[in-house]
């Protein structure tokens, strides 16, 4: 049953580092432009499946923003179309930093469960030994 657990939070632990890498990336590139004839930088999405049984969490994949992105008149910008746009990600920084502090937590709490897990069998091995 310690195993379980562990391994259960192990992979927990690794899709908030993936969540946490997403989150980082695309806070990063908040203002990132680019001319209007290409695309926007894609915010990054992990999709979170559920493993079968009793194994866990994993990444599935990770899903991308909208390329069309916000289109924002700065006619001094120099990859500024003719007509004086230029294109930024469409990213929310209040809902990254909401994901941010949701990942964080995440991960801290399945470090946690590692932490009581290996103390839980340490124990047992003490209780083994005498």
């Amino acid at each position: 049953m310690t195993f379980d657990a562990i391994g259960i939070a192990a992979s927990g632990l690794t899709l908030h580092r993936k969540w946490l890498d997403a989150v980082s990336d695309n806070l990063a590139n908040i203002n990132t432009v680019t001319g209007t004839d290409g695309d926007a930088f894609q915010a990054r999405y992990v999709i979170a499946q559920e493993g079968e049984g009793t194994s866990g969490v994993y990444a599935a994949g990770v899903a991308a923003g909208d390329a069309d992105g916000r289109v924002t008149f700065q006619p001094d910008h120099p990859l500024a179309d003719e007509n004086g746009y230029v294109r930024y990600p469409d990213i929310d920084m209040a809902e990254q930093m909401g994901a941010l502090i949701m990942a964080q937590r995440g991960y801290q709490a399945n470090a946690a469960v590692v932490d009581r897990a290996k103390t839980t069998y340490e124990a047992a091995l003490q209780i083994g030994r005498a």
